[in-house]
């Protein structure tokens, strides 16, 4: 991912925050024919687990990413990219003062974007499946006034599912975070951007332009 100095985010704070509020990703990886093959995914992320992390998930025994044969010679587990990203919003050039200054202005898009490398490991362990999948559900289901548990649905409906399934681990060895948020911008124009996206009828646009004057004030 192309990162200008001015949009790189380097917080892990921040960038764990994100991750945890953002949790569908898109695991990208490389099949023996050279094809990229790409799967979006639920992840729970434990920080504390590994060198630097680890993503945790489940995915289809028939899907092709399952299937790949691996890199390494000694399991299955390969490289793989995860790619999350959060709120993004056009930025329309008519909104710039510089534009009635100079002219010297073109579109551009917003957006927040975290891309996670690491290796893929999966397993069929039935310990590991059960307690992710409480988690999981647990860390969805948690804030509603009438949460859905696995205990609902008959037990051979949910072994059947299971059966279905492998669990999925990613060791992470390095993140990149983007917020592209018009850091790039005179001032005057950062506040246009900021006023414009406030008053979008679009929920993505205010969104996005909350992160523009918090990424503002912060400068």
């Amino acid at each position: 991912m192309y990162i200008p100095p001015a949009h790189a985010e380097t917080d892990e704070d921040e960038i764990f925050a994100f991750l945890a509020a953002h949790p569908l990703g898109a695991m990208v990886s490389v099949a023996e024919n050279g094809r990229l093959v790409a799967t979006h995914l639920p992840w729970l992320v434990h920080r504390d687990r590994g060198a630097n992390g680890v993503l945790e998930g489940h995915i289809a025994k028939a899907n092709r990413e399952h299937q790949l044969p691996g890199d390494n010679g000694i399991d299955r587990s390969f490289e793989a990219l995860v790619i999350f990203t959060g709120p993004d919003a056009y930025i329309s050039p008519s909104w710039y003062p510089s534009k009635a200054e100079h002219g010297k202005v073109v579109p551009t898009w917003n957006y927040v974007a975290v891309h996670v490398y690491g290796r893929v490991h999966f397993t069929s362990d039935r310990e590991f499946l059960a307690r992710h999948l409480e988690h999981l559900v647990a860390r969805h289901e948690g804030g509603r006034s009438t949460p859905w548990m696995i205990s609902d649905a008959p037990r051979e409906y949910i072994e059947r599912q299971m059966n279905a399934i492998v669990g999925v681990e990613v060791s992470i060895s390095r993140i990149e975070g983007k917020w592209k948020m018009s850091q790039n911008r005179p001032p005057a124009d950062v506040d246009a951007v900021i006023d414009n996206l406030r008053d979008s009828p679009i929920a993505e646009d205010r969104a996005v332009g909350e992160i523009v004057a918090m990424r503002k004030r912060s400068t």
